[in-house]
């Protein structure tokens, strides 16, 4: 059992993967978003494509950050996330969970910055650092 974390923003999409337990999820990568919401659930999509043709193809499902207000209201994007996860799921065919994302960014920049003390190098990574924060929630959280 595996799993995808999908950090979507409107420039980069973080992602992350389980373990085969999934039990701990790691940053994986970062790959451009296309622009609007559904091209790039498309870029995502071939993304897993690969990743099921080449050494995975068990991934059981995706779980992308939902942006909220720290009261739990909806931002600007949660609407753009929302076309995200339905586009994403009708390509992958794979179930897609929302899992709220609210202060990943912080925690991630906070994890980095004792590792990385450049700034332009933790701007390359805070993204799948971001997408591996809200997968590990959502593995900490659901049920077995």
């Amino acid at each position: 059992m595996r799993f995808l974390g999908v950090d979507y923003g409107s420039r980069r999409i973080g992602l992350a993967l389980s373990d085969y337990t999934a039990t701990l999820a790691r940053p994986w990568q970062m790959i451009p978003a296309a622009g609007v919401p559904a091209q790039s659930a498309a870029a995502v999509a071939r993304v897993v494509a690969t990743l099921r043709a080449s050494d995975d193809p068990d991934l059981d499902g995706i779980v992308v950050g939902l942006p909220r207000r720290l009261n739990g209201e909806d931002t600007d994007q949660t609407p753009q996330v929302r076309v995200f996860v339905a586009a994403l799921e009708e390509l992958t065919g794979l179930p897609v969970s929302t899992q709220d994302e609210r202060l990943t960014s912080v925690e991630a920049e906070s994890r980095l910055a004792g590792r990385e003390k450049d700034w332009k190098k933790r701007k390359a990574l805070i993204d799948a650092e971001s997408a591996s924060i809200l997968l590990q929630d959502y593995l900490d959280n659901r049920p077995r």
